[in-house]
């Protein structure tokens, strides 16, 4: 006797063997993926560890693609999560044109997204995690990575409030941090103080008192076994953000003190030392090879989607993507103190696929009321595909570069090399919210200053150094600052100051003068002092006006050096 979701599988099946009408391939792919399957998996040991990281305040089921370039420098050229596309697919024995195919690589991207639809939103998240729950109920933690309460209008409009309402009806056990620091000092204290559970960051240090600003470790008991969460925010995050908005806290890996970190775990009974950290995967690699100890790394920062756990000496890492697109999931045997089994997935948060949780959704609901008319005023149609990640440049940062030439009546264009933005498809409106989530940040001024070509190259040269200095110490996540109006070339090899060349105006195709002063506007400064409208305003404009978006290949950048 079949039940209804297997009988809509077969009838599904057979129309596509007959040739039947009425059921397309994305029903199809409804049909044949289901929750069940999502969920499928045979526990291991006493401990279930849960994660996310990177969501960037969307509450909601959205397109997200994954990069197709993602360089690796030095020893890490060439391992994940430095392996992008097909390429991907291979290494991890993923089928082309699967649902895995689809969350994990960018290949044949826009077939796949309507075949398979949007991923996430934190309905369906919350449905993944109570029925793990429910078949662990005494076994599972659910752990936050950071990078949670930014990245979308309801977020800057509630400075934060609705992610940590949200993450609270979550039941999120232990968080650490990065963009939620660019709420600023007294913001960030409002906010711990209304989270259920602790804020972990151990390596941020009073710079008045050198005394420890938050708390480092949480310990927690999971099947018999006690667990120590250590948490670490982003190391750099007064480089990368406004100091000026967190004026008295120090940061930094502070290496040596994770190490003293880990060790009084051990000493405090720890039998499972957990690393909740916001450092970048490379970074995490790295640590791992130096630090004895932890047992699992649970990576962030870096947004990297790794389908498999990635094993550093004894040191078990985990990315679990961004966007709210996946919950992984790590099943550990813990004997005697150490790992002696595990099992591994990264669940794919399939919208149309999961049911979405009733209690969460009717908090979604609640949140984004009061703001529904301004999210979804359309502003144009998208004509191709609008896509943020990638090392040099994504079709809408080429966007927003556009409309800041073009609005601030400016030369060249600089945007900044953010990971976070969903994706949009051929043929989707383009609506408010969408500018948001490219734009939805605590120092959005876009600027407009005269630059002289020198001074435009140590830019160039400096975030390029940030992405592809080979000691990852010295790396601070974060893609390529994208470039408007201007083409150069880059040798990703060579050491700073000798990387960018060839930089050219794409106005006048005459080279840059070094000498020579440019009109330059650009968004994100770390400057104070910066003055002129907000950038989502800015692109708004832009958009609307233009009606179509129709953003070509990107062929002004020139690479070299892999």
């Amino acid at each position: 006797m079949l039940d209804r979701r297997q009988f809509l599988q077969v009838a599904a099946a057979a129309a596509v063997i007959t040739g039947a009408p009425g059921l397309s391939a994305r029903s199809l792919a409804r049909q044949t993926l289901t929750q069940r399957d999502l969920l499928a998996f045979e526990p291991v040991g006493q401990v279930t560890l849960l994660n996310f990281t990177d969501c960037h305040a969307q509450l909601v089921p959205l397109y997200y693609r994954e990069p197709s370039v993602n360089l690796g420098v030095g020893d890490v050229h060439g391992l994940p999560p430095h392996i992008t596309g097909k390429d991907l697919l291979t290494q991890f024995g993923l089928k082309a044109g699967s649902p895995e195919a689809y969350v994990f690589s960018s290949a044949d991207f826009t077939n796949l997204a309507k075949t398979y639809g949007r991923v996430g939103g934190l309905d369906r998240l919350a449905t993944l995690i109570k029925a793990i729950r429910a078949q662990r109920p005494n076994n599972t933690l659910l752990l936050d990575g950071g990078d949670t309460w930014q990245g979308s209008y309801t977020a800057l409009e509630t400075r934060g409030e609705d992610m940590v309402d949200v993450m609270n009806a979550l039941g999120v056990e232990a968080m650490t941090a990065h963009w939620e620091f660019t709420y600023g000092t007294d913001r960030v204290n409002e906010l711990i103080d209304k989270i259920k559970f602790p804020f972990l960051a151990g390596n941020v240090r009073d710079t008045e008192w050198e005394e420890e600003v938050f708390d480092s470790t949480s310990f927690f008991e999971r099947g018999g076994v006690k667990i120590a969460v250590i948490g670490q925010a982003f190391p750099y995050t007064p480089v990368a953000n406004p100091r000026y908005l967190i004026p008295k806290w120090s940061f930094g890996i502070r290496e040596k003190l994770v190490r003293q970190r880990v060790e009084k775990a051990r000493k405090d009974g720890a039998q499972l030392v957990v690393f909740l950290s916001h450092n970048g995967f490379d970074v995490d690699r790295k640590l791992a090879s130096r630090v004895d100890g932890i047992d699992v790394i649970l990576t962030g920062h870096t947004h990297d989607a790794i389908p498999d756990v990635i094993k550093v000496k004894d040191t078990l890492l985990v990315a679990a993507g961004s966007h709210g697109k996946f919950l992984a999931r790590l099943d550990l045997d813990i004997q005697g103190g150490r790992v002696k089994d595990y099992r591994f997935r990264l669940i794919p948060v399939f919208s149309d696929v999961i049911e979405p949780d009733p209690e969460m959704a009717a908090l979604i609901k609640k949140i984004r009321a009061p703001h529904e008319n301004r999210l979804r005023h359309v502003l144009a149609r998208a004509d191709s595909l609008l896509y943020r990640r990638g090392n040099f440049n994504g079709t809408f940062d080429d966007l927003i570069c556009n409309a800041l030439l073009q609005e601030r009546d400016a030369e060249i264009a600089l945007s900044p090399g953010f990971r976070w933005g969903s994706s949009i498809l051929p043929g989707q409106e383009i609506t408010v919210e969408d500018v948001f989530n490219q734009t939805a940040i605590t120092y959005p001024k876009a600027y407009r200053i005269e630059m002289t070509g020198k001074f435009i190259k140590e830019i160039l040269e400096d975030v390029a150094d940030n992405l592809f200095h080979p000691d990852p110490y010295y790396q601070q996540g974060g893609d390529m600052v994208r470039v408007g109006g201007m083409s150069y070339s880059i040798d990703i090899g060579k050491p700073i100051g000798k990387r960018i060349s060839d930089m050219t105006s794409l106005k006048t195709g005459k080279p840059i003068d070094s000498a020579k002063s440019y009109v330059v506007t650009g968004w994100a400064s770390v400057n104070e002092a910066t003055q002129g409208p907000p950038v989502y305003d800015v692109v708004s404009q832009y958009i609307e006006k233009k009606k179509v978006i129709d953003i070509p290949e990107n062929r002004s950048i020139r690479i070299t050096g892999i």
